[in-house]
């Protein structure tokens, strides 16, 4: 799914006062991890993650890791945070997609 200009701007707004739900630390980046965003963003469909000061990882690092081994989207990169967004599977679960798709 590929988001239009006026789509990204309505999940920035609505990440505006979220607070980061994970952080990569000094173990960095792994298979684990991954799943543990994927099973996360899959409830919430728009999150946002935050690199620690301790991370031997850059936040370039972050965002091409997740894009490359998942179908979750980087929408924004802020300093250390990342703002990802993936559709959910589950209907019933779909409250910022609906809204992003009706634009």
């Amino acid at each position: 799914m590929e988001l239009k200009g006026k789509q990204r701007r309505l999940l920035k707004s609505k990440a505006n006062r979220m607070k980061p739900i994970f952080s990569v630390g000094k173990n960095g980046l792994s298979p684990v991890w991954l799943e543990e965003v994927n099973t996360a963003i899959e409830k919430r469909e728009l999150m946002k993650i935050n690199i620690l000061q301790n991370a031997d990882v850059t936040t370039e690092d972050v965002r091409n890791y997740i894009q490359e081994n998942s179908d979750i989207m980087v929408i924004q990169v802020i300093g250390r945070s990342l703002l990802l967004f993936k559709e959910a599977g589950d209907p019933d679960n779909r409250d910022v997609s609906v809204e992003v798709t009706s634009i």
